[in-house]
């Protein structure tokens, strides 16, 4: 994935900022694609756009705007100003690929390729009830 910043990449308008932040986009991954609808229109489903994500930048969108304006469309720099879709779309794009699953570590931030088992995280909690990980690996049961 690209270190640079997507959105300073796409340069889009100030009129096209404005509505990838105001309108009510809904994001899915398809095949390491996003899919991005509005809702902002009585008929979303027709509103419905898959957008290419290309080492950390989306790079194209089937919409009329994109296929017709040199700018980026608003669909593209929607995710492009949510950096989290991006790195979804990018991990999903590497399972893909035949890539291993990385999992991070809510507390400390830290990605690991998933091939380790993940330390439980539990020492703070209770010894009465273990934490979600261990129930979920098998360490531990949930008491009754």
């Amino acid at each position: 994935m690209s270190n640079s910043n997507p959105l300073s990449q796409l340069d889009p308008s100030k009129r096209i900022l404005k509505r990838a932040q105001y309108e009510a986009f809904a994001f899915s991954l398809s095949d390491g694609h996003v899919l991005v609808r509005n809702e902002s229109h009585a008929d979303p489903e027709n509103h419905e756009y898959r957008v290419t994500i290309e080492d950390g930048l989306p790079t194209s969108c089937e919409c009329p705007a994109d296929e017709q304006a040199e700018e980026a469309c608003k669909h593209r720099v929607g995710i492009a100003i949510r950096p989290s879709i991006i790195e979804s779309a990018s991990e999903m794009q590497a399972l893909t690929d035949g890539g291993v699953e990385a999992k991070r570590n809510v507390e400390t931030n830290e990605v690991s390729s998933g091939d380790e088992a993940p330390e439980p995280g539990c020492e703070h909690l209770s010894e009465d009830f273990p934490c979600w990980e261990c129930v979920r690996t098998g360490r531990q049961e949930i008491p009754e």
